[in-house]
């Protein structure tokens, strides 16, 4: 019986703390398809660093949106984001095209994102949004849905395969 309850002490312990390493620290998002192919590819699980711009607090109805040590995003960086349209809520994952302050073409016309803002937003390049005739689409994300920079491909299952030249692969 002893023994049992130390199994079971251990196990709660374990599970509450992966459960705060990743609420706070590192999660991990799977690549759906082959929308985002040659960086990541289909079946690659993506790791993303929570603090990466700082750790997100807030941004509901209740409290206020902040960020806890809050450090600026750089363009070309390959970021995990809560998609901006409220239809359709899920994570995305994009590269960073533009930051404040930059110019970006849409519709044939060129617009300035506001360098001096409170709730920054980024152009975000991503294939999982409506296409343009490239093949590609951007968007602007507010910095509030932004949830961290993806890092590594932590694994990749091809299937039911695993990939070995995907185990812990930097992304560029």
């Amino acid at each position: 019986m002893r023994n049992a309850f130390k199994f079971l002490m251990a196990l709660l312990v374990t599970c509450l703390l992966m459960l705060v390493f990743r609420a706070l620290a590192f999660t991990i998002y799977t690549v759906p398809d082959k929308s985002l192919e040659p960086q990541l590819l289909r079946g690659d699980r993506v790791m993303v660093n929570r603090w990466s711009y700082g750790l997100r607090t807030g941004g509901s109805s209740f409290f206020r949106y902040s960020r806890v040590m809050r450090r600026p995003v750089r363009k070309g960086d390959f970021i995990a984001f809560d998609n901006p349209d409220s239809l359709n809520s899920c994570v995305l994952l994009g590269r960073v095209c533009a930051v404040p302050g930059d110019t970006i073409t849409a519709y044939g016309k060129a617009f300035v994102i506001p360098a001096d803002c409170q709730l920054c937003e980024y152009a975000v390049r991503s294939h999982y949004l409506v296409h343009s005739a490239a093949g590609r689409s951007q968007l602007l994300v507010p910095e509030r849905n932004i949830i961290g920079r993806a890092f590594v491909v932590v694994y990749n299952l091809d299937g039911y395969h695993l990939r070995r030249d995907r185990l812990l692969r930097p992304i560029p």
